[in-house]
């Protein structure tokens, strides 16, 4: 199988958001048949939704995988529930949040997955993520990704400092 070049977003408003994050970029390294090309920076960013919940730490990675868009989906669910990922509250605090954000360039619309992710053009903690990766990535539509954060609403993005951690182990 060709392998196919994917981003991942990451979210995660508790329970030490930056080493939910840094634990999640470890196993996603780890996953079979796949690469990890990049990572971007990590930002903070208010809660989309309920605004009675702690902010968000969010960033993306640029994998490289002959998995299926459905095997990583799985993938992705599972390193969630290995951190703890409880689904309470619609757009509510969780341990770990990761989208499939894009695959390569394929337009996927099914009851499990849609990509591109669907409220990816009106999240700036996304698409600034994505753009750290690749500045001149175009979706499948043929929208830019710098065309669409000029015009995406400000959720109060801040890039934050980089801090030395030990990532959860993988597996």
């Amino acid at each position: 199988m060709t392998a196919t070049d994917a981003f991942i977003g990451l979210g995660s408003n508790m329970a030490d958001p930056a080493s939910q994050l840094a634990g999640a970029v470890a196993r996603l390294a780890a996953l079979p048949q796949t690469e990890l090309l990049a990572q971007s920076a990590f930002y903070s960013s208010k809660p989309v939704g309920p605004q009675n919940q702690p902010d968000f730490v969010n960033g993306a990675l640029w994998l490289r995988t002959e998995l299926t868009p459905l095997e990583l989906l799985d993938q992705l669910q599972s390193i969630e529930k290995a951190h703890g990922r409880e689904r309470v509250q619609h757009w509510g605090p969780r341990t770990l949040d990761l989208d499939l954000l894009l695959y390569g360039n394929e337009t996927i619309a099914s009851a499990r997955l849609t990509v591109p992710h669907a409220e990816l053009a009106n999240r700036d903690f996304v698409l600034q993520p994505l753009l750290d990766l690749d500045p001149e990535r175009v979706l499948p539509d043929g929208r830019s990704l710098a065309g669409l954060r000029q015009q995406c609403p400000d959720n109060n993005l801040q890039k934050l400092n980089p801090v030395a951690r030990e990532p959860f182990p993988p597996g």
